[in-house]
Parts: structure tokens; sequence; C-alpha cells
């Protein structure tokens, strides 16, 4: 297996020789790669010579030791995890840089995801990378801080964000705050929020995200 940075869970395409295209997908807080792994399983089908990888966080979770963080949420000071989020965008900048030079791809042929604490993480550097990523989809999470990232946005990449209507963990207004910051500025996003569903990613909010990817990636 290749070695990165952070150890990944890597799912290849049928042909390894044949990569052009690489999705990213950032677990939730006290999760693991695994975890978010098996979005793949439905996807690959339909995302031929596409390559996933799904990273273990590089911190040990406080609230679950078998389970990794981006950053700390046992403290919710908004100037710790904003500083906090920054370190954890800096070690997922490095990452992608190494994908990017082990695959010979660009960032127009990544697409960026995660779940929960993992897309507050895909929207963070997502948003603020100098060079746009293919896309950026976004499952139960929300910005960090806006402010902050008002501050630093740089990136005009197409946004999909998928909510419960349900979720007690990060409530969906957090979807409608997104959404409203994101069209103000000026950047793609489509949204959809799914009735009687909690937090987590049900088969109508992975099927969705699969349609999204596969036109953006034009496949």
């Amino acid at each position: 297996m290749t070695n990165f940075s952070l150890d990944t869970k890597i799912i290849y395409p049928e042909d390894k020789n044949k990569i052009e295209n690489a999705i990213i997908l950032l677990h939730g807080y006290g999760g693991d790669g695994n975890d978010i792994s098996s979005l793949s399983i439905n996807w690959k089908r339909f995302l031929k010579n596409t390559i996933f990888l799904c990273p273990n966080a590089p911190e040990k979770c406080q609230i679950s030791p078998t389970g990794y963080q981006w950053f700390d949420l046992s403290n919710d000071d908004i100037n710790y995890i904003k500083n906090e989020s920054h370190k954890a965008e800096k070690i997922l900048e490095e990452y992608i840089k190494e994908i990017k030079l082990e695959f010979k791809l660009s960032n127009s042929k990544i697409c960026v995801s995660g779940f929960s604490q993992g897309c507050m993480m895909s929207l963070s550097i997502g948003l603020t990378i100098d060079d746009p990523f293919n896309c950026i989809v976004g499952f139960s999470g929300k910005i960090i801080d806006k402010e902050d990232i008002s501050k630093r946005i740089k990136s005009s990449t197409n946004v999909l964000l998928i909510h419960g209507a349900q979720d007690d963990v990060v409530p969906c207004t957090n979807l409608l705050e997104a959404k409203d910051f994101l069209m103000r500025h000026k950047i793609n996003v489509q949204t959809k929020i799914i009735n009687n569903c909690g937090h987590h990613i049900p088969i109508e909010a992975s099927s969705t995200a699969l349609e999204f990817i596969k036109k953006n990636f034009n496949i």
C-alpha cells in the first residue's frame, strides 16, 4: 500500500494504472477512514477510473479512543476551534499534495467530501485553497467559522450540501446558514434536506451525491 502522512484506506479502480479522478472522504468526529469508505461501495461501480482515499484524522478522539478527530470538540471556545481547525487544514493540504504527486492528478480532478466534522474540514479546505477542487460534497456538517472563512475564501468550487431534517447532533439549520453564506459569496451551491433522517448518510443522500459527482467529473 502507498504510504501517506495520514493512515489511509484506499479503494482502487479496477485498473490501477488508469486513475483519472480521486475522491477524498473525510470521516466524522470519533470515526475513521474505514467508516466513511462505505460510500465507495455504491459509488465505485459508476465512477470508473476513480480512486477513493479515506484517511484517518491525525489525532485520537478525546471521547472515542478507538476513533479519530480532525480537531478537539470537547473545548467549545470558538478561537480554540478556529486555531485547531487551521492546524488540521495544513495537515490536509500536505496530504492532498502527496496524493496529487503519487497519482499525477490536479485539483480539478479531485472531489473532497466529508461527514459531520469531515464535512466541516471539506468546506474549510475546499473554500480557502488557491486552486479549486472539482467539487465539494458535505454531509451533515457546517461552516466552522463563517467570519474566518469569509476573510480567507479563494475558491469557487461547486458545492453540494446534504442534511437530515431530524439531525439532533448538527442541526439542519446549519445547512441553511451555509447555503446563504455560499450564495452571498457567489459560489454555486446545491442542497438537499432529507426528511425523517437524523445524523447519518442514508441511501438517498448517497445517491444524490453520486449524481452530483458524476456530473462534475463529466462521467
